[in-house]
């Protein structure tokens, strides 16, 4: 801490990548990170199950946590993904102690952890993370909104397209680590029809995919054939920012 302190603004207090924490003044920094711990996030990892209590609340410095909802008991589909833009638990934000979806990491990364109680506690007497957090939800809903209907309404490929363009916005590189069966879970799909999709979008050489890794070859071209959820999502975040 004593490194992150040195490099502090004089009004900001940013001691990692996640957006939220980083509109933090340095005091309210100071006083919520006093509670935190830096834990890695790991491909794979589930940090709560849906029906769960959430012990925790997760803030993304890298990486990503996608949002997962049960269906029938067994199978799941993605409804939402946190990265260094958000927080993953919000229902402690609204409240409720319990999750109701998994939490799943998606690409590896890191993020600054805070227990339940000190993030209770701290939301009622910080009004620049509460005004914050409440713009993240505004987000997360509209995303949340949007996923629902384009995986209803949409093909595989151009929801496929929409999913890696917002897994890059998040990871902020171009290869990232995926298998066909990790997308199938993610889109709600059988893994042939990822294999499908996916082999589509190499032909149109958009993507590379090689031994469980993704490459994003052209961005605009991807782009070009996801379906517009994409765009309405980013477009309603922007409003809300």
């Amino acid at each position: 801490m004593g490194t992150e302190v040195s490099k502090m603004s004089v009004t900001k207090y940013a001691p990692a990548p996640n957006r939220v924490l980083r509109t933090l003044s340095r005091h309210d920094g100071q006083r919520l990170l006093a509670h935190h711990d830096q834990v890695p996030l790991t491909y794979g990892d589930i940090l709560c199950e849906p029906g769960k209590p959430l012990r925790h609340v997760y803030f993304p410095n890298s990486g990503i946590v996608s949002l997962l909802t049960p269906v029938d008991g067994h199978a799941s589909v993605e409804v939402g993904m946190v990265g260094r833009e958000g927080m993953a638990g919000m229902a402690l934000f609204l409240g409720v102690g319990i999750s109701p979806v998994r939490m799943l990491v998606q690409a590896t990364g890191t993020a600054m952890r805070i227990g339940a109680a000190a993030f209770r506690r701290e939301i009622k007497h910080n009004p620049v993370l509460l005004r914050e957090l409440n713009l993240y939800l505004y987000g997360l809903m509209a995303q949340v909104a949007q996923t629902a209907g384009c995986n209803r309404f949409h093909q595989v490929g151009a929801r496929l397209a929409r999913w890696l363009l917002m897994t890059h916005d998040r990871v902020k590189s171009n290869e990232f680590r995926l298998t066909h069966e990790f997308l199938a879970q993610m889109l709600g799909v059988r893994r042939s029809g990822v294999t499908l999709a996916a082999s589509a979008l190499q032909k149109k050489k958009l993507i590379h995919y090689s031994r469980g890794k993704i490459t994003i070859l052209d961005r605009k071209g991807l782009e070009g054939v996801a379906c517009k959820c994409y765009r309405t999502v980013n477009e309603l975040c922007r409003h809300a920012s």
